[in-house]
């Protein structure tokens, strides 16, 4: 019996030794892999030639339960060049996707114009409510111009709901949580502009 624990205490060692050991080797890379993934989702939606700072560097974290609807930290990230605000991209989660929450990136104009918006992460239906991938279609192009006065507020909805978005066949939980958060990302930057767009903090 004490062997037998000896040996089973010897396992878990090198267990938890070999553990950290990968943890080690792979975490920077792992954390490097992830800052090049937003990187590159950020720069598809404000261009390189369209700013001249660091935008993973450049940025602002907010919690606003009232604002977003969630505990989720909402990072905000500022395209500058020449000293002037160009644009702001913002990170907010719908927390009320058809399979959980929706991580999204939605690039606002200084004067409150959406530049786009993608989503980068969620677990929704595949062939339904995955169609918010760009890869998969166009739909989440149909956020771009619009604006608080474009369309009016109460035709941010889907077209179900009365609104002006399209929904997608079989699927309309998606779409819904999606437009809802785009509306309330603006809202909050219609709300806190003179904060966002200071570049001097």
């Amino acid at each position: 019996m004490i062997k037998s624990g000896w040996v089973l205490g010897l396992f878990s060692l090198i267990g938890i030794g070999l553990v950290s050991l990968t943890y080690l080797v792979t975490h920077e890379q792992i954390a490097e892999n992830e800052r090049l993934f937003v990187l590159k989702n950020l720069h598809e939606l404000i261009p390189e030639s369209l700013h001249d700072n660091d935008l993973l560097e450049n940025t602002v974290q907010i919690v606003d339960s009232s604002a977003f609807g969630s505990e989720h930290e909402v990072t905000i990230y500022r395209a500058i060049k020449d000293g002037q605000l160009i644009a702001l991209v913002a990170s907010p989660t719908a927390p009320d996707g058809y399979n959980g929450s929706i991580k999204l990136l939605v690039a606002i104009k200084k004067n409150g114009e959406l530049m786009g918006v993608r989503a980068i992460s969620h677990h929704e239906t595949p062939g339904l409510g995955d169609a918010i991938d760009t890869n998969k279609s166009d739909w989440i192009y149909s956020f771009n111009s619009k604006s608080l006065q474009e369309p009016e507020i109460k035709q941010w909805r889907v077209k179900r709901d009365g609104g002006e978005f399209d929904q997608f066949t079989g699927a309309t939980i998606t779409p819904r949580a999606v437009v809802k958060m785009v509306l309330k990302t603006l809202q909050y930057y219609k709300a806190n502009h003179n904060v966002l767009t200071n570049t001097d903090e």
